[in-house]
């Protein structure tokens, strides 16, 4: 597998291990996110610290898990983007769509920040 998955109290930290998220590397992310997303997780924080390139394809995974939290009720977060990979998010438009955070703790923070807020209301 080309991932870590960390799961925590609330979140599941899934971490890419990989250079590039494309057609060979992305099925096996968006499996793994449905299968993490049946099995009760809701809130994923997506670290792609390790990755220098996304295509569609990889940025298909990231959209069906961002889908797949919200109709949860839960939350998904983008962390630890490098410089090529936020390119093709920012020509793709998505940054108004996700949620994207510098590093894993503050993605961490920001799910649980929601949840409170979901607990609230």
């Amino acid at each position: 597998m080309k991932y870590t998955v960390d799961t925590k109290d609330k979140v599941v930290v899934v971490s890419t291990k990989i250079e590039k998220l494309d057609a060979v590397h992305a099925p096996e992310l968006k499996s793994e996110i449905v299968m993490l997303n049946k099995t009760g997780h809701k809130n994923i924080v997506l670290d792609m610290s390790d990755t220098r390139y996304i295509d569609s394809s990889g940025l298909s995974a990231v959209l069906v898990a961002n889908r797949l939290c919200r109709d949860s009720n839960g939350s998904f977060v983008l962390c630890g983007l490098q410089s090529g990979v936020q390119k093709i998010i920012t020509i793709s438009q998505l940054e108004s769509v996700l949620k994207i955070t510098p590093t894993q703790n503050e993605a961490i923070d920001l799910v649980y920040m929601e949840e409170v807020e979901r607990d609230i209301q």
